[in-house]
């Protein structure tokens, strides 16, 4: 048995998330279909973990097994493509790994970056690549309240109440935020995130950075652990899988 890894760009707005679910197009099924179809085989692509409806990602990584060994990982990748890029996915890389490899296990670090548009005018090159806010978002305020994020913590606010993960303690290695022409990018680290974490805590900032709270607001309901008290979730069509780290 031989095992790849495939790194995969896609832009997630007419797919039901990277999961195979009972109903709707998803990127690892359509992947997976292709991929057993040029190898002749059954194949089980295994993702990094999932991202969710309307989510896109930059680098998307995945595994899979097959009985036969790839020869020409370039005309592969050629070949992979012509069937997957008119339905804007992309497999951009191809590596040769050992069976130890596990694309959700061996992962040390997960990136994501979350696009806020701050103007008046409505994208259109970046059509539902971002979210898109009229109301001029206080940056410093922002940064302040991300400060609060940073290290070991309960993160149960930021919850979706159907995450089926076993514990709700997670550790934000870091978050930067930069500023640039009214775009704004918020991108989070952390070996591991809940369900809809990333929208629900860029929601809580953008309460935060329209000075709906306060500072002292934004904590409180922080450490309330209650989801019931979180800010609607940003957007999906904000959010980017930036990288996995292995």
């Amino acid at each position: 048995m031989h095992r790849y890894q495939i790194l995969i760009e896609y832009i997630g707005t007419n797919f039901i998330g990277w999961q195979i679910q009972s109903k709707g197009k998803s990127i690892q099924k359509l992947a997976q279909t292709k991929l057993a179809k040029l190898l002749n085989e059954k194949i089980n692509l295994v993702g990094s973990g999932r991202t969710d409806s309307g989510v896109h990602a930059i680098e998307q990584s995945a595994h899979f097994d097959c009985k036969k060994e790839i020869q020409n990982l370039d005309k592969f990748l050629k070949s992979i493509n012509y069937f997957l890029n008119d339905k804007e996915i992309s497999i951009i890389n191809i590596k040769k790994r050992n069976l130890n490899f596990h694309a959700r296990f061996s992962a040390k670090q997960r990136i994501y970056k979350y696009i806020i548009f701050n103007r008046l005018s409505r994208p259109s090159i970046d059509k539902e690549r971002g979210w898109h806010i009229i109301k001029k978002l206080d940056i410093h305020l922002m940064k302040k309240g991300a400060k609060k994020l940073l290290g070991t913590k309960d993160f149960s606010t930021f919850r979706a109440s159907s995450c089926n993960a076993k514990t709700s303690i997670r550790t934000m290695e870091s978050i930067k935020i930069k500023s640039f022409k009214g775009r704004i990018e918020i991108q989070f680290k952390s070996q591991s995130f809940l369900q809809q974490q990333v929208r629900s805590m860029v929601g809580c900032l953008k309460y935060l950075a329209e000075k709906k709270w306060d500072l002292k607001k934004f904590e409180l309901i922080f450490k309330s652990k209650k989801r019931t008290l979180c800010a609607p979730p940003a957007p999906a069509q904000g959010l980017f899988l930036e990288k996995v780290i292995y």
